[in-house]
């Protein structure tokens, strides 16, 4: 029954669209049935890897970069009032700046290659993940704080047992908030000075007026955030298996 619920309004929303295309005579609003047809044709499996497997890594690794410093700095700064004193304005200052404005910049420094694109993913990725991280690390109940320092856990130990456990939660939500940034962020760098990827070809389909071929990309970079989001949340319930039961439990 979950699954009925879950693909009920996607099913009605492709029907409205089938629907209300079908006589399309607009160049940019071609029929849902044309855009179809024209799918197999050109997503290939020749296309898919030499456009959205490099994609795919791209994004992987900007979101696994931000991953790692987004909870390492988090984790030092959440723990330390002094060093989020100190570091907080140039945080903020630093966070407004939007990613894609700094992509010109990027590109002097890092070139027009792999690096550059997962730069700019890492670069609007790490805030979510920082700034959930810092504010669960901050949350961390103080009765168990007493009670890890009374025990004598210190260093590592108190940051595997206490720390990121009790802080997972809102870890979790910033990695979630930073996935659908990554996908959105390995579009725009595919659209400066690439050679392939994703948002390059969408970008190309476009200038060509191949309208039907570009509207199959976007599905397809529709269709991989679902898969994205689908395994980002069965990830979910393996770290925070812990998490949800003591909600039920809590709940009930």
């Amino acid at each position: 029954m979950r699954l009925v619920h879950w693909l009920t309004l996607p099913f009605v929303l492709v029907v409205a669209w089938w629907v209300a295309t079908a006589g399309s005579q607009e160049f940019y609003v071609p029929p849902l049935r044309t855009i179809v047809e024209a799918a197999p044709g050109v997503w290939t499996p020749g296309r898919l890897r030499a456009d959205v497997l490099p994609s795919l890594l791209r994004l992987l690794a900007g979101f696994a970069l931000a991953l790692v410093l987004g909870v390492g700095l988090g984790v030092l700064i959440g723990g330390r009032p002094l060093v989020r004193a100190t570091v907080e304005p140039v945080l903020e200052f630093l966070r407004a700046v939007p990613p894609p404005v700094l992509v010109p910049v990027m590109m002097l420094f890092a070139g027009i290659g792999d690096g550059m694109k997962i730069l700019v993913i890492v670069s609007g990725c790490v805030w979510p993940i920082l700034l959930n991280t810092v504010e669960g690390v901050r949350a961390v109940d103080g009765v168990l704080a007493d009670t890890a320092r009374a025990y004598g856990l210190t260093g590592p130990a108190r940051l595997w047992r206490l720390t990121l456990p009790a802080a997972s939660p809102q870890i979790v939500a910033g990695a979630r908030q930073a996935l659908s940034l990554a996908i959105i962020l390995m579009v725009i760098s595919e659209m400066f000075a690439a050679s392939s990827g994703l948002g390059y070809t969408i970008v190309e389909f476009q200038r060509s007026f191949a309208i039907p071929e570009m509207w199959t990309g976007i599905i397809l970079l529709g269709l991989l955030g679902v898969a994205l989001s689908g395994l980002f949340r069965l990830a979910e319930n393996a770290v925070l298996g812990w998490y949800h039961g003591l909600r039920r439990v809590q709940k009930g």
